[in-house]
């Protein structure tokens, strides 16, 4: 589907005439450059290749750098692939005027990491028993994980301790506010995945 990257620069709120307020998100979208078009001929797939955000070139590889020469273009720092814009050609720039306030659009990003987790932070536990009977270091074990001698095993998907976010989310049905064309902003009702300067894809 078509679509643009940004970089999400963060959240406010917008007031009504009758004073209610809005949580909003402001996401910097674009401007973005073609760098490569896919067809069926020469790829199996038609699609077409977005680039977004500067990159120093003694950080670039030389194969990337001839990549970025073909479209007259300078590094960049981010780059996908978007289906349902073939009418674009090499060096084409994509940015926020293919957006209209009023629409909806899904948001992709990368969600906080918060590290290694306990179950009770991770999966909302709330912990084995009371503080009382003994209990003094088990008020946020994740308690028992299984059977005895059947199964004699654990199940597979079981809810414990582990990696807690930095994973790929996507946000979809959020509402366009306002779209501001002279700073490359558009601002979405709601929150969106990810910390403030990290990489986004809106999708229509």
């Amino acid at each position: 589907m078509p679509g643009i990257i940004g970089k999400k620069i963060g959240m406010t709120s917008i007031y009504s005439a009758e004073g209610k307020a809005t949580p909003c998100t402001l996401i910097e979208a674009g401007p973005c450059v073609v760098t490569q078009v896919k067809t069926e001929d020469k790829d199996g797939y038609s699609a077409v290749q977005l680039a977004y955000g500067d990159k120093r070139e003694k950080n670039t590889s030389s194969a990337m750098q001839g990549h970025f020469k073909k479209a007259k273009t300078t590094p960049k720092r981010k780059l996908v692939e978007f289906d349902g814009m073939e009418d674009l050609k090499l060096g084409d720039v994509v940015n926020v005027e293919m957006f209209e306030e009023g629409e909806f659009v899904d948001v992709v990003g990368t969600s906080k990491g918060k590290g290694f987790q306990g179950v009770v932070k991770r999966h909302n536990f709330g912990g084995v028993g009371q503080q009382t009977h003994g209990q003094h270091n088990r008020l946020r074990a994740p308690g028992s994980i299984g059977a005895a001698s059947y199964p004699a095993r654990v199940f597979k998907g079981m809810r414990m301790a582990g990696q807690t976010g930095n994973a790929r989310v996507k946000q979809t049905n959020l509402q366009i506010l306002k779209v501001l064309t002279d700073k490359n902003l558009i601002v979405v009702k709601g929150s969106i995945p990810g910390h403030k300067g990290s990489f986004v894809i809106i999708e229509k």
